[in-house]
């Protein structure tokens, strides 16, 4: 009994080591392949827990996520026989999940050595021996990281499709302490003579920025000047329109004065044409004698205010027309008993006046 009890327990303990051994987990983001006899079966698996032949069936997960894969201390050899070294290289990469089983039956589950690793070596010692220390350590520094990405994919697509490249990362190179000392010796009078040049460009750009502003400035006042002309020209040309409109309005003006007086005149002329008739003149002659202030009494004008002959008499004949006599007087004649001289201021004085009545006066 004790002996079927024992049976029992070992049968029982190998056949839980089994389960346990059946039972596997896969995790997110990778793939299970599996072997059986060294032989890779064509089943492949997800995530998650899944069960397989016991001690007869292996599995490995396959990572099917962004991973990165360190490549260090790769010699490489220049064009001009010096030796360098890439202390690291990383290689960005994943394996699309459909293209696990082909690149695992062709290249292992360990396919990045080969496909990575080897590939880096191969490409980079690719690239140094084609181009010289200079251009490797700083002329085309740059452009490692892409070159060596394109040849890698470029390789890959044939070789192995379904895993991509994703970047390239390289570290500047390790080179002999001597070179590397010429190499910073260079950099340090190259930074001098970028100091220099752009110390040169920030003097240009202050010059230049100089130069803007005196031609802003000049700009500026020369906008400001032609403004000031143009306000004058303006000004002169409101003052010249003036003096023309004031110019026309005092001809104007002018025009019509001149008229009216022309008409007036010529108003004037014609009414003293109807006006001027002999009637008239005779009647303005009369007024004229009855206003005169030179009044003489008597028969006859004194024959000193008449000259000798043709002209005297016309003058005496005039003259006697003022002879007035005031009433009362009785004098019939110019012969006078009594001798009176009256002087005026505007005749001269004689030696003696005709003899007169004394009731006359002799102005």
């Amino acid at each position: 009994m004790a002996q079927w009890g024992a049976i029992f327990s070992i049968i029982a303990a190998i056949g839980g080591a089994a389960l346990l051994a059946s039972v596997h987990k896969i995790d997110e983001g990778h793939t299970g392949v599996y072997y059986r006899g060294g032989a890779l079966l064509t089943t492949t698996s997800g995530p998650g827990f899944h069960l397989m032949l016991p001690f007869i069936t292996i599995y490995k997960p396959v990572q099917t996520t962004l991973q990165t894969d360190e490549v260090k201390n790769v010699p490489c050899g220049t064009g001009g026989g010096v030796m360098i070294y890439f202390d690291r290289i990383e290689v960005v990469n994943y394996l699309i999940p459909s293209a696990v089983y082909d690149i695992v039956k062709n290249f292992t589950a360990d396919y990045d050595k080969a496909l990575i690793f080897n590939k880096v070596h191969h490409e980079l010692n690719q690239f140094c021996s084609v181009h010289s220390l200079q251009e490797v350590y700083i002329g085309l520094f740059d452009q490692i990281d892409e070159n060596l990405k394109l040849t890698l994919q470029e390789d890959l697509t044939s070789m192995a499709p379904g895993l991509i490249i994703q970047a390239v990362r390289v570290t500047k190179p390790n080179i002999p302490e001597s070179i590397r000392r010429n190499y910073e010796l260079m950099e340090s009078e190259k930074t001098k003579l970028l100091i220099s040049q752009q110390t040169q460009k920030v003097v240009e750009k202050e010059a230049e920025t100089e130069r803007i502003k005196a031609v802003i400035e000049a700009e500026k006042v020369a906008q400001v000047a032609e403004i000031k002309f143009g306000q004058k020209v303006m000004e002169k040309e409101t003052e010249k329109k003036i003096s023309e409109i004031e110019d026309g309005a005092f001809l104007a003006r002018q025009r019509a004065r001149a008229d009216a007086e022309f008409y007036t005149a010529q108003r004037a002329a014609e009414a003293n044409k109807l006006k001027l008739t002999p009637e008239y003149l005779q009647l303005m002659k009369f007024k004229a004698i009855a206003a005169n202030s030179k009044i003489y009494f008597g028969n006859d004008i004194p024959q000193m205010f008449v000259d000798s002959g043709p002209a005297g008499a016309s003058i005496k004949a005039s003259a006697a027309m003022d002879i007035v006599g005031f009433p009362g007087c009785t004098a019939t004649s110019t012969k006078c008993t009594t001798r009176t001289r009256r002087p005026s201021p505007w005749r001269p004085r004689t030696p003696a006046l005709p003899s007169c009545c004394p009731c006359c006066c002799w102005l």
